[in-house]
């Protein structure tokens, strides 16, 4: 099922909770609604759903307008953040539960439950009470619950963020196995960038009701059309700056102190312009010879995090500024105080105007 917004707002007395948002999803794509508590992501959800309506603007399933749809009609399934599970009831009872509302037959019933917990891999525990189930378990349920009704829509509102760290990364691999086998457009809203990195189609950023940006995983990591995406999509280093040549159409040069940085932008700036360039740590090389946007720098201390280790950086034209490293895979652990030559890749380096949010 396609889905669209056009201009959709939401108003909590004078509070904007959506602010004038469109969107286009496409049918069978899963699609994540990204950003800090307070952005409007699960008010979003909730207009999708029919639990709010919109106070301006137009939802549509396909090409029928929802807006006066009652929740019961528009035919969403949604796994709410604490599962809301019947604690009485089995695992069979808790997902054919929609299927006794909608009065469906007890044949074509059995057979619809039976495959639901085929495919979230629940069917040996059928007749289980759900209060004996894990948490991990549970989430299965309440998904089998949702697809169960075969809805146009599946609506997903933080639903691992009650399960601990090693089951959340097992449910994000069977949510996209599951989307996978179902084809089901489904919504997924979550604060977590990883889990929205590792699992989405595409992803919507927003930033106090409103849209910051939507792209796929790759192109708002590590082409971020604001300093907000930028900041929310993975830890960056800052540094201010300012124009010194506008360059060829292809590269810009900016100073920052006494060093001049190698920037690749195609946008033609103005010589004096105050920016702020940004780059990943995993961006910072330890190099051995000349290198793009080499300098010499101190570690300040290190942080071996296994399979990734995060260096503290220290160099002289940055001041008391830092600027954090992450090598993947490290080798020996350098000591503080050691000196060592960084580079910077231009093309990995974002710049902005110093006044953008």
């Amino acid at each position: 099922m396609r889905v669209r917004l056009n201009q959709v707002s939401k108003f909590f007395g004078k509070t904007a909770a959506v602010d004038n948002v469109s969107l286009e999803v496409a049918d069978g794509e899963l699609f994540f609604l990204l950003g800090p508590s307070g952005c409007g992501k699960t008010t979003l959800l909730r207009l999708l759903a029919g639990f709010y309506q919109p106070d301006a603007g137009q939802i549509f399933f396909g090409d029928h307008p929802m807006n006066a749809v009652a929740p019961e009609r528009r035919n969403c399934g949604m796994v709410f953040q604490n599962y809301a599970l019947w604690p009485h009831m089995t695992v069979e009872g808790n997902v054919a539960y929609g299927l006794d509302v909608r009065k469906i037959k007890a044949e074509e019933k059995e057979a619809r439950v039976r495959e639901a917990l085929q495919i979230v891999k629940m069917s040996e525990y059928a007749s289980r009470p759900v209060n004996q189930l894990s948490g991990g378990q549970q989430q299965r349920v309440a998904l089998a619950r949702a697809i169960v009704i075969r809805p146009d829509v599946l609506l997903l509102d933080e639903p691992l963020s009650n399960l601990d760290a090693r089951l959340r990364l097992s449910m994000r691999n069977e949510i996209r196995r599951i989307h996978a086998q179902t084809r089901i457009t489904t919504f997924y809203v979550t604060h977590d960038q990883s889990e929205a990195l590792s699992m989405a189609d595409h992803i919507a950023i927003l930033n106090q009701g409103r849209i910051e940006q939507i792209g796929t995983p790759s192109e708002l990591y590590c082409k971020p059309n604001s300093p907000f995406a930028a900041d929310f999509m993975g830890e960056i280093n800052w540094i201010d700056a300012v124009v010194e040549e506008p360059g060829s159409g292809r590269r810009v040069c900016v100073r920052s102190g006494e060093f001049l940085w190698e920037v690749a932008s195609t946008r033609p700036w103005i010589k004096g312009t105050e920016v702020r360039i940004g780059f990943r740590p995993e961006s910072v090389s330890f190099s051995h010879g000349s290198a793009e946007n080499s300098f010499p720098a101190t570690i300040l201390e290190t942080f071996y995090l296994g399979g990734q280790q995060e260096t503290l950086l220290k160099t002289g034209f940055l001041g008391d500024q830092s600027v954090r490293a992450l090598e993947i895979n490290p080798g020996k652990n350098d000591s503080a105080n050691k000196l060592k030559t960084v580079s910077i890749d231009a093309e990995q380096i974002l710049i902005f105007e110093k006044s953008s949010k």
